[in-house]
């Protein structure tokens, strides 16, 4: 079986991402190519999109909020993603028990004793009259009529895990402050989410297996679990075996992937480029040496935007007065730092509109 060393999974990893080269596809290919952007951060995937798409234009994605092609939901790892609506639709119910026991996990002392289908039942009540809710008010108004648990738990056990919901723009355009006000998805997107098959079939979780591997493979089926939060996934894998080819990393761990998808040579330059916090192309492993060492890997899960330098992890980035400032992690040759500022300008240029190209590099 061959096998793939460190190097050859980040150039996988970069093709399938869109980081390796910028993609000329709409806006909506590539968040459906890419099976969703974590964004509870809501301007994050305004970067996340540009450092990948050829001319991408913010006001294309602020587009297809307002316009439903994309919604903001809780959905992988019970996080909020940005997901085009025909795979929240398709999603969602096979999310629905990962979701439940999530929520479970941080409340389950505050929520025991609790009638899970009534409280589903009473929130949708009060939810299906249109009127946009927060979490806040929504556990409110259902607290009023039952003293325990305290409104966090039943707002984020109805609106991350119960309620199939959406939340609204403004929440999620560009540069645009706005907070989370969530309405039902047959509200925003005029259809229910897709029943999970009365067979007990499984092909949503197949289908997640494909696009999960188109763009993120070759990949192991704990890096499957770590991006999707499912752990029911294994079946579905066992039952696509025919379809799949398999490699060895250098650990001896089984990697899968579909046949016929890009794994450029190890020694296929790579680009610099700037990443949006909490971007999955780092989050989306459970292994995720391929892009960012071990000694910086608690950055992925804090919040730092990174930069890439030569497909990994080798500074941290923010924007201030205009201008994109870069923290390196290791000393920059004099060609890896050209690199980065040349890309940093178009960031900030990117950033504000046009109006500054201004770079800086952390002294320390």
């Amino acid at each position: 079986m061959t096998v793939l060393d460190v190097r050859a999974l980040n150039r996988a990893t970069l093709a399938r991402q869109l980081l390796l080269d910028r993609a000329e596809v709409p806006a909506l290919d590539a968040v459906a190519h890419l099976g969703g952007l974590q964004a509870q951060e809501p301007q994050e995937p305004f970067v996340g999109l540009w450092s990948r798409l050829r001319g991408f234009e913010a006001s294309e994605l602020s587009g297809l909020l307002t316009g439903r092609r994309v919604v903001r939901a809780h959905l992988m790892r019970r996080t909020v993603h940005l997901v085009t609506a025909d795979d929240l639709l398709a999603w969602r119910s096979r999310h629905d028990a990962m979701l439940r026991q999530r929520v479970l996990g941080v409340y389950r002392r505050e929520l025991a004793g609790i009638d899970l289908g009534e409280l589903k039942s009473a929130g949708e009540e009060l939810m299906s009259d249109g009127e946009p809710r927060s979490m806040g008010t929504l556990a409110r108004e259902l607290a009023g009529r039952r003293p325990e648990p305290g409104p966090r738990a039943l707002g984020e056990m109805l609106l991350a895990a119960l309620i199939p919901v959406v939340q609204l723009p403004p929440r999620g355009l560009w540069r645009t402050k706005g907070g989370v006000r969530n309405t039902l998805v047959t509200s925003w997107l005029g259809r229910d989410v897709d029943p999970l098959p009365a067979d007990g079939s499984d092909p949503v979780g197949r289908a997640l297996v494909r696009r999960y591997l188109t763009a993120y493979g070759p990949a192991a089926t704990a890096d499957l679990r770590a991006w999707s939060g499912l752990a029911g996934l294994p079946a579905a894998v066992a039952a696509m075996r025919g379809e799949l080819v398999s490699f060895r990393d250098e650990r001896g761990r089984e990697l899968l992937d579909l046949p016929c998808l890009p794994r450029p040579d190890a020694a296929t330059p790579a680009p610099v480029r700037f990443l949006p916090a909490f971007d999955n192309a780092v989050l989306g492993y459970h292994d995720r040496g391929r892009v960012i060492d071990d000694a910086h890997r608690g950055l992925s899960v804090t919040g730092a935007r990174v930069v890439l330098v030569d497909g990994r992890v080798a500074a941290t980035w923010g924007f201030e007065d205009a201008a994109v400032v870069v923290a390196p992690l290791r000393r920059f040759s004099r060609a890896d730092r050209a690199a980065v500022a040349e890309e940093g300008s178009a960031l900030a240029s990117f950033l504000s509109d046009r109006d500054s190209d201004r770079v800086r590099f952390d002294a320390s």
